[in-house]
């Protein structure tokens, strides 16, 4: 199942869902280009946390973006227990040394979140820069929005950060709402970001809503 977006000015956009096949590697860059300065403390340097990223990816938890057949963005989500990112703490320990890979653990820790019954948890969108601000984030929030109607889920929840205004600005005029906010002036140097803000969308019993892009 996919959709067509609006022409971008270099062809139409596809939204299929799940990684394709060999796309693995330009899905975690992608991946990395948004969340990197979110991740860096756990998973820096790029050089190891993108091959990371990619081995380690459960492909059927993503909506994707397609231009001329290229990957240019994607949105994950949990389900069944499983996000779009994976990697078990064994895998991180062999990749970055026990002693190293301990407290990278510890960092990971802070970026679980476990739906309740009824949500699906969205992890964030990724779009190439190239192409920002034509839409393509607008098609993967309906696609998600599409896959949450079709499991039965009462909602969609996301977490924002305080230093991203521009995504937050893109899930409230996609119908989420900011149900709690909370800081933690702690990791500002850690991390980077001192506040994470929890929004909510309902899903509408008959499927998604219509396709309203910018």
């Amino acid at each position: 199942m996919g959709r067509d977006a609006t022409d971008t000015g270099m062809g139409p956009v596809t939204v299929r869902r799940g990684v394709p096949a060999g796309a693995e590697r330009q899905a975690a860059e992608l991946y990395w280009g948004a969340f990197g300065r979110k991740l860096g403390p756990a998973l820096n340097p790029p050089d190891k946390a993108v091959p990371f990223i990619a081995a380690h990816l459960n492909t059927d938890r993503a909506v994707c973006a397609l231009l001329d057949g290229q990957l240019v963005g994607l949105a994950g989500y949990q389900l069944g227990g499983w996000a779009l990112t994976g990697g078990s703490a064994s895998a991180v320990l062999r990749t970055y040394g026990h002693l190293r890979g301990l407290h990278r653990l510890l960092l990971l820790a802070l970026f679980e979140r476990h739906p309740t019954p009824g949500q699906l948890v969205m992890d964030g969108i990724a779009v190439d820069p190239d192409i920002r601000g034509r839409g393509v984030g607008s098609l993967l929030i309906e696609e998600v929005a599409a896959v949450a109607a079709e499991q039965a889920c009462r909602e969609i929840r996301l977490d924002v950060i305080d230093t991203n205004p521009r995504a937050r600005a893109l899930y409230e005029r996609r119908g989420f709402t900011a149900v709690r906010t909370e800081h933690t002036p702690y990791l500002g140097r850690l991390l980077g970001f001192s506040a994470v803000t929890t929004m909510h969308r309902p899903v509408e019993a008959k499927g998604p809503r219509g396709l309203r892009t910018p």
